[in-house]
């Protein structure tokens, strides 16, 4: 089960969050801290999956975002890469090349629950 999604910048801010789990304000901004520090120093060598707290955090790096899910300790990782790849290419289809600033000034656009319908509004 996926407890959340995280898009975080190299600096550690966080662009886009859904959380599946009831957390308050200050622990979701300590969740993200954590995810960041773990994701962001971590040797490209190494695999993309990490063990946070008494879950698994899976994440992958496009550009100079990081796509980052923490999920139940004995889901299939590899299954959430793809999730994280189709993730990446549908917002590249909806915003023709998506980079972070899209995500910034459009963030009502970049919808995780339609994840699967690719609309286009003109």
């Amino acid at each position: 089960m996926i407890r959340f999604i995280l898009l975080q910048n190299r600096q550690g801010k966080t662009r886009l969050a859904k959380y599946y789990i009831p957390l308050e304000e200050s622990e979701k901004h300590k969740v993200e801290y954590e995810v960041h520090r773990l994701v962001v120093n971590r040797d490209p060598k190494f695999t993309n999956f990490v063990e946070f707290r008494t879950h698994k955090v899976i994440y992958r790096r496009y550009a100079g975002l990081f796509f980052s899910l923490c999920v139940d300790i004995t889901d299939n990782e590899l299954a959430y890469l793809e999730c994280i790849h189709l993730f990446v290419e549908i917002l590249d289809h909806f915003f023709s090349n998506v980079c972070e600033l899209d995500l910034v000034f459009n963030f009502h656009k970049a919808i995780i629950e339609r994840m699967g319908e690719l609309e286009k509004q003109e």
